[in-house]
C-alpha cells in the first residue's frame, strides 16, 4: 500500500492538514515519553522516501530520514512529559497527554489527526486510530521517527549527567545492566518511580554527575 493512501483519502474528503502522531518510551525504566505530530506534504515531487515505523530503521537512517522530514514538512512538533507526571497519571494517560501536546503545539492547525495503534486524544477535530500505522502510514512513521531521534538523543544527554545506567545505550528500557545498576546505586532524578518497584529497594536517589 501507497504510505501515503490514508492522507490522500481524507484529503479527498476535504481534510486539507492531515497530521500523523505517535510517541516513543512508553516501556523505559526512565526519563520521559516522547510525542511528535506531522503533517506531510502530499505531492510527489515532495515524497520522503523510506519512511517506516522507527524501530526498524537504523540510527543513522532514522536520524538522515529526521532532517529530511523537518526539511520536507509543512508542520511539525514534538512534546515530552516527564518521569514524574507518568508516575502521577500513569503513562497510558501521559501517552494521551503527550501526543495532544504535539498536535496542539502543531504551527499549521490540523483538520484531521491519525494516530498509531489505539489511541483516543482529547483533542477539537476528527481523529482515526491506525494498528501499525507507525509502518503503514506516512505521516505516522515520520512523527515516529522524529520522537525516536529526539529521544535517543536526550537520553544520551542525560548518560553524561547520571554515568550508571547506560542511557547512551539503553535509552532507559530495561536492560540487565540497568537492572544492575539501580540495584547498585539506586534510582536517578529521571528514573520512573512506579516502574521499578520490582528490583528496587528503595535506597536514595544516585547523585548527578554534576553534584
Amino acid at each position: 500500500m501507497d504510505k501515503l493512501t490514508i492522507e490522500r483519502e481524507y484529503l479527498a474528503r476535504g481534510y486539507m492538514a492531515v497530521a500523523g502522531v505517535d510517541e516513543v518510551g512508553r516501556g523505559p525504566l526512565a526519563g520521559p515519553v516522547v510525542c511528535a505530530a506531522v503533517i506531510l506534504p502530499l505531492g510527489e515531487e515532495r515524497r520522503i522516501v523510506g519512511i517506516d515505523d522507527s524501530k526498524k530503521l537504523s540510527a543513522k537512517k532514522r536520524e538522515a530520514l529526521a532532517e529530511q522530514i523537518k526539511e520536507v514538512a509543512r508542520a511539525y512538533s514534538i512534546a515530552e512529559v516527564d518521569e514524574g507526571i507518568i508516575d502521577k497519571i500513569n503513562i497510558l494517560q501521559a501517552t494521551r497527554l503527550g501526543m495532544k501536546r504535539a498536535v496542539e503545539s502543531l504551527s499549521l492547525p490540523p483538520d484531521f489527526v491519525l494516530t498509531d495503534g489505539n489511541m483516543t486524544l482529547d483533542i477539537s477535530v476528527p481523529q482515526r486510530s491506525i494498528v501499525k500505522g507507525d509502518a503503514l502510514v506516512a505521516s505516522i512513521g515520520a512523527a515516529s521517527i522524529l520522537a525516536k531521534v529526539y529521544r535517543d538523543a536526550l537520553m544520551a544527554k542525560y548518560a553524561i549527567h547520571y554515568p550508571f545506567y547506560g542511557f547512551e545505550r539503553n535509552a532507559g528500557y530495561g536492560t540487565r545492566e540497568h537492572i544492575e545498576a539501580i540495584r547498585e546505586h539506586g534510582i536517578c532524578e529521571i528514573h520512573r518511580k512506579t516502574f521499578i518497584t520490582k528490583f528496587w529497594d528503595g535506597k536514595p536517589s544516585a547523585p548527578s554527575e554534576n553534584t
